[in-house]
């Protein structure tokens, strides 16, 4: 499994994990300039769940997303999109 498989894979466990609906939740990856991007995508309707009150819960996401991108020697980013 290379490290950008194991971070989607990470990424879209959290993701499931925060929604009531875990099967409409997906992740993309692609390559943007330096950087591998993650692309969690979740229902507008449980954006909310995910982005959190303020944005903390997307934030913290965020910086989960890029530990592990360090971690295994990816600079790694996180948008959550429709």
């Amino acid at each position: 499994m290379s490290a950008e498989d194991a971070i989607a894979t990470m990424v879209g466990d959290l993701g499931r994990a925060l929604v009531d609906a875990p099967d409409d939740v997906s992740v993309a990856v692609r390559e943007d300039r330096d950087r591998v991007l993650f692309e969690l995508s979740v229902p507008e309707a449980q954006r909310g769940q995910v982005i959190g009150r303020g944005g903390r819960v997307a934030h913290a996401l965020r910086t989960v997303t890029q530990a592990a991108g360090r971690a295994q020697g990816v600079r790694a980013g996180l948008d959550i999109v429709d």
